[in-house]
């Protein structure tokens, strides 16, 4: 193992770099390495960038990327207790609550995305046509940017513009002076999933009632929609779990720090690495389209024309 050395308050600190820091630190960069992959490949061929189902496979990627970027690089200032100035610290905590919550909206709208394609065939293409892809990336980036503002006048009006230079140790526990900006950013929070979960529930539903009417082709490509709205459901889950994490790790941390540490750190993997897992999974090595263009991306393998058909 290796040392590292931080200051805080004038003081040295060691503290070494732990085999849970490593695989942390691994998975990051493997998740990075297939999004940015298949960030790649969406922008070779034209059907991906004209199609909404991939222009919002894409901006999951993009959120997901810089996601996992912000989180691991507060996760390792706060590990080797790097003090930041506050402004810092919440100019990254936001960005990433904004990442989470875009991750999140446009789950639902792949979701609605699914259940316009298969309940309402005749007006996919009016629906779904790219200009309004791109409306829908907008109004999910407008929609995530609320809860941003929101913590941040919290936060304004409970402090001075000299508490905004200080150094600290970069954390949510940090920017929550009162008990109160808590639960508010969580009812926030919960109140958008609640509106999300209600969406996906009716995508599904409607989508099962196509399915037992549905026969031959049409039942098989029914049922794989299904599929992937169940997914997005499991994805959507874990986000939901990980707004109540904080709960239970404050409760943690006032009868033991060592088993804080150990919680927060599953916490991580099950509820902020995994859900960024399943995206790729979902649509990049489902989808034959997808799989395909990456295969020749890589491989230089010949992308099949009739493949192209969606």
């Amino acid at each position: 193992m290796s040392n590292n050395t931080s200051v805080v308050g004038g003081q040295i600190s060691k503290r070494k770099i732990n085999d849970q820091v490593i695989i942390v630190q691994i998975l990051v960069g493997i998740f990075l390495c297939i999004n940015s992959m298949l960030i790649a490949t969406f922008f070779t061929k034209e059907i991906f960038y004209t199609n909404m189902r991939y222009i919002l496979f894409v901006t999951t990627l993009f959120s997901d990327c810089v996601y996992l970027i912000i989180s691991n690089l507060l996760l390792i200032l706060s590990y080797f207790a790097v003090p930041i100035q506050t402004w810092s610290c919440l100019f990254l905590f936001l960005l990433s609550y904004m990442c989470d919550h875009v991750t999140s909206l446009t789950l639902t709208a792949m979701s609605l995305e699914r259940y316009v394609a298969i309940c309402m065939p005749l007006r996919h293409a009016e629906l779904c046509s790219t200009a309004r892809a791109l409306q829908s990336v907008l109004i999910i980036h407008s929609l995530s940017f609320i809860p941003y503002i929101v913590i941040f006048f919290m936060l304004l009006s409970s402090v001075t513009f000299s508490f905004f230079t200080q150094h600290i140790i970069c954390s949510v526990e940090s920017l929550t002076l009162h008990r109160w900006q808590g639960h508010v950013r969580s009812a926030v929070s919960q109140f958008y999933f609640l509106i999300m979960c209600i969406l996906i529930t009716f995508s599904y539903v409607q989508i099962i009632k196509v399915a037992k009417a549905a026969s031959g082709n049409n039942k098989e490509s029914t049922q794989k929609g299904l599929r992937t709205v169940i997914l997005h459901a499991f994805q959507l889950f874990l986000c939901l779990i990980h707004l109540w994490t904080p709960f239970i790790e404050a409760a943690i941390l006032e009868i033991n720090f060592n088993v804080f540490r150990n919680v927060r750190y599953i916490n991580y993997i099950l509820f902020i690495l995994s859900p960024r897992c399943l995206s790729p999974l979902i649509y990049g090595l489902r989808d034959e389209v997808f799989l395909l263009a990456l295969k020749y991306w890589l491989f230089c393998c010949p992308f099949k024309a009739n493949m192209l058909k969606l």
